[in-house]
């Protein structure tokens, strides 16, 4: 083959290289293109499917209080609808609570009875409106989230629990359009808890190498707290465990801040005795003393899962001894149960189960997870 043959075989095969390479190009643009207008500039994830019916569900419940009949809402509005709770939804309130007498006590009549009565504060001084931010600190597992839904339950007012991912966009500029959309949607639903939980990652301390991005979502979120008219009907409600993280400016904006610590003796009996009210308790072999002083350290969430465990260790006797399995089928002795036969009035006392002892806590595998988790 000749040299010229071959220079013009390289020139055609980098022509085709180019032509490919131009093409895929193109083709990538046009695609991104093409999803953009799709979304009409709104937020990406607002035409997934997950969403669309989170969002449609949602709206469907507002929908049926007559204050929100008649709203609006706008693309980025509606993208966050899915993570709006209404009152109806929440099945928690202050009486699941327990050793938290105090500040619940506190919560009310700070938080809670200004945010339902705000006319009724106002009539006597503008200063006795609710305020604009609460803090909840303290060890994680101690209720501050548990805390927060029951207050959104007790007040009846809208709860949106706002996460990172949440109000992260690929595209330039959507995340402060979606900030913006925070507020304004608080603002339409109101009375509306905006609740972020986990508070310290998304409002941590500003540092001059903060990426670009991230600054100016936090400046856009202070800005536009800080101009927020709600007539004391719209609250940010923060989680954290680590106080001393977030931003001393953003501390500023929450005055009433409620440190949530592990619970002491008295406050254990409390917990204790809401986590085993619908529990069948044997009299003659349970102490109440006794788990209460062994449970020193654990939290609210280690004591849920301690009882748990020891209701699970009744459940797994009473297996192995009535129930049998044969042509694939799982049936209990004496009875015409069948697995997944949905559950009649009155079953529960077909059912012989013993009484709980407390012999059926295992403390001592639990404060080793406790420790190992330290």
């Amino acid at each position: 083959m000749s040299k010229m043959k071959q220079i013009a075989i390289k020139d055609i095969v980098t022509e085709l290289v180019l032509s490919v390479s131009a093409g895929v190009a193109v083709y990538y643009i046009v695609n991104q293109l093409l999803k953009f207008v799709e979304n009409e500039g709104g937020p990406s994830g607002l035409k997934s499917k997950d969403t669309k019916k989170k969002v449609s569900s949602t709206l469907k419940r507002l929908k049926n209080n007559p204050e929100f009949k008649k709203i609006d809402f706008n693309d980025y509005e509606l993208f966050l609808l899915e993570s709006v709770v209404t009152p109806e939804e929440i099945n928690i309130s202050f009486n699941d609570i327990g050793g938290l007498d105090n500040i619940i006590d506190d919560l009310k009549e700070s938080v809670l009875l200004p945010l339902t009565f705000p006319d009724l504060f106002q009539s006597y001084s503008s200063l006795l409106q609710a305020p604009k931010g609460v803090l909840l600190y303290g060890p994680p597992g101690c209720g501050k989230t548990m805390l927060a839904k029951a207050l959104a339950n007790e007040s009846g007012a809208n709860f949106l629990s706002i996460k990172m991912s949440s109000i992260m966009d690929k595209w330039y500029g959507e995340s402060n359009k979606l900030v913006s959309a925070i507020f304004s949607l608080a603002n339409k639903l109101q009375p509306c808890i905006i609740f972020i939980d986990e508070i310290d990652s998304f409002l941590r301390k500003r540092e001059s190498n903060d990426h670009e991005i991230t600054s100016t979502i936090k400046a856009e979120f202070m800005s536009l707290w800080d101009g927020l008219i709600s007539s004391g009907r719209i609250l940010v409600l923060g989680a954290t465990n680590r106080p001393n993280d977030i931003d001393s400016a953003f501390l500023r904006r929450m005055p009433k801040k409620f440190q949530i610590n592990k619970p002491n003796e008295e406050q254990r009996s409390k917990i204790l005795r809401i986590l085993l009210k619908d529990t069948k308790i044997d009299d003659e072999l349970f102490d109440w003393q006794t788990i209460i002083e062994m449970t020193e350290g654990f939290t609210g969430s280690d004591l849920k899962e301690l009882c748990r465990d020891a209701a699970m260790v009744i459940m797994r006797e009473y297996i192995q001894k009535n129930l049998k399995s044969s042509n694939g089928s799982i049936e209990f002795l004496h009875l015409n149960t069948v697995a997944n036969e949905k559950p009649t009035s009155g079953d529960n006392d077909r059912f012989d189960v013993r009484g709980l002892r407390t012999t059926d806590f295992d403390f001592a595998s639990h404060k080793k997870l406790l420790v190992n988790s330290v």
